[in-house]
Formats: C-alpha cells, structure tokens, sequence
C-alpha cells in the first residue's frame, strides 16, 4: 500500500517542552540531513521526528499498519509505505535515496537480521544512511502488537565498525528505563538536566549514553572535521 499525501507543518518548539531530548535529536537530524532532498524513514511509526526536518520529499515506511494510518492523518510524510521492514529491496527495488534514516528501528529486529537492515540501507541512499538506537540492550516489551520488543542491542563500536560516526543522545544511559523514559521526578527537570547533560559530556561520549546516533557519509561532502576528531 503506497499513500501520497501533503506532509502538515509540525512545532518543534511545543514538542521540545513536553520532550526536550526530542529538541537535540532533531538537531541531529537537521545537521546530517542537510542537502538530502529525498528521504526514507524506515519503520517511520506514527510521530516519526522527521516531522521537524523541513524540505525535501519524505517517504515513511512501517510493517505496524495502525502506526503508518495515524502517520497519514497526522502528515508526517508525502507518502506512505506498509510493508515489512526486512524486505526494503521488494518495497523498493529500483528507487534510490539521498538518505535512508532508522529511527528507534534496528534494536526491534534480531541481530542478523539488523546487520542486514544495515546493508540494505547502505545500498538504497546515496549520500547518508543514520540510525538511531539505544545503547546497548535495553529490555523492552511490545504493547497490543505494536512491534516494539527489542530483540537487539547496538554499540557504538559496531557501528563504528561500518564507518559510522557515532554521538551520544538522551542524557546518561543510569537516567532512563523502558521506552527512554526518565526514571525521576519532577520530569521537567530531570528532563533538562538530561539534555543539559547530553550538551556537556555525553553527547561526545556515547559509550556513557542512553542512546547512540550514527551517521554513514556515503559521499564526498563528509566533514573534515568529524572525520577527525574523536567520538
């Protein structure tokens, strides 16, 4: 099932109260995103945070049926992709990418079956190829179906292992639980200390973060200065 659709503007700056690591994410995003002008966010869901990436064509994809419909209503994307993860080169067998994006997607599948994502994913973008997951195994269970149990768990020094360059998210990996939630109160502020936390010293030092964001330069617009500085 392929949807196109008009994508509806969406606030930063209200999502970023309610979820301030959602603001560094972003940012993120933005920054390794910047000249891609056709995207894939593979298993999108429902609120994917490239709903804040402005420009360019954004295609979602999900095998969770209900996820990619509240995606539609919501006009996270211009067009919209149900079918299974694991098979991208069936969904998309002679489309390419400037970029392929897996937010919240690869610790879902079984470590093989990541590896291969990788691969897949490497093949279909032309420019970057970014994932975004949480440090090492993190248990987690699925919720009426919604495919969300982790099955894998991903270091930085594996993706490392492909070329990634890797930065730390969320805040310290002792301050959050089961789906990133904080595990203290008030959630306002620990929520900002978090992400005061992730500026300081774990967004350079991803081994200490809850989260891990990598970024793949598949052309010759890599940063000089990334390549060399450490991570």
């Amino acid at each position: 099932m392929n949807h196109q659709t008009t994508r509806a503007p969406h606030s930063l700056l209200k999502a970023a109260v309610a979820n301030p690591a959602l603001w560094a994410l972003v940012r993120e995003l933005r920054r390794c995103l910047a000249g891609c002008d056709t995207l894939l966010d593979i298993g999108c869901g429902e609120l994917s945070p490239l709903r804040f990436v402005p420009g360019g064509h954004r295609t979602g994809v999900d095998g969770y049926p209900p996820a990619l419909e509240h995606a539609r209503q919501r006009g996270t994307h211009d067009a919209y992709v149900s079918g299974d993860v694991k098979c991208l080169d069936t969904l998309f067998p002679t489309q390419r990418f400037d970029a392929c994006v897996a937010l919240d997607l690869i610790e879902h599948l079984p470590k093989e079956d990541g590896w291969r994502l990788l691969e897949t994913m490497e093949h279909l973008a032309t420019r970057r190829v970014i994932i975004f997951t949480p440090n090492g195994f993190i248990p987690q269970h699925s919720q009426d179906g919604n495919l969300q149990e982790h099955l894998s768990g991903w270091l930085p020094a594996e993706l490392r292992s492909r070329a990634y360059q890797v930065w730390g998210m969320h805040g310290p990996k002792a301050w959050r639980g089961e789906y990133a939630a904080l595990k203290y109160r008030p959630k306002l502020f620990w929520g900002l200390a978090s992400l005061l936390a992730h500026c300081l010293y774990t967004r350079r030092r991803p081994e200490k973060a809850f989260s891990i964001f990598g970024c793949k330069y598949l052309d010759a617009d890599t940063p000089a200065v990334s390549r060399s500085r450490p991570v």
